[in-house]
């Protein structure tokens, strides 16, 4: 049974690494593709109020991650890699929609990537990468 690789994707460069690196690393694996949609960040702006404004938001979310999934996956099927890719658009915290995924769906690693936070705002922030190392339970790759 070949290994299946979950990357956390979210139109990063780092994250593009990950896939970069997955492609190279795990030949004949299955490449899942996970991309979070925060509600959080559909905003405490004044078009929050409008009623249709979260519905066009999500929509507007989720077209962008399939935008995404289909660059990712002609880079895949571009470096004619031996790979399978699977997606999968989630809401919710980002490290808690990852982590339960990789617990749910069988996943037998996760590779992404890392902000590359420094300093106080590492500290004042957190890092998605260093809590899904934390909390995983499978093991973690984080790409720079």
């Amino acid at each position: 049974m070949s290994k299946r690789i979950l990357v956390p994707v979210d139109g990063s460069e780092q994250a593009h690494r990950a896939c970069d690196f997955v492609v190279g690393e795990f030949p004949g694996a299955e490449m899942v593709l996970l991309h979070v949609v925060n509600p959080a960040e559909g905003g405490y702006s004044a078009q929050a109020s409008i009623p249709s404004f979260s519905e066009e938001w999500y929509d507007r979310q989720c077209e962008q991650a399939e935008s995404l999934f289909e660059d990712i996956e002609a880079d895949v099927a571009e470096a004619d890699a031996d790979l399978g890719v699977s997606t999968a658009i989630e809401v919710g915290k980002p490290v808690a929609v990852i982590v339960e995924h990789a617990d749910e769906e069988d996943i037998d690693q996760i590779v992404m990537g890392s902000h590359g936070r420094e300093g106080v705002t590492r500290v004042l922030l957190g890092s998605v990468a260093e809590t899904v190392v934390r909390r995983s339970p499978v093991p973690v790759t984080v790409v720079r």
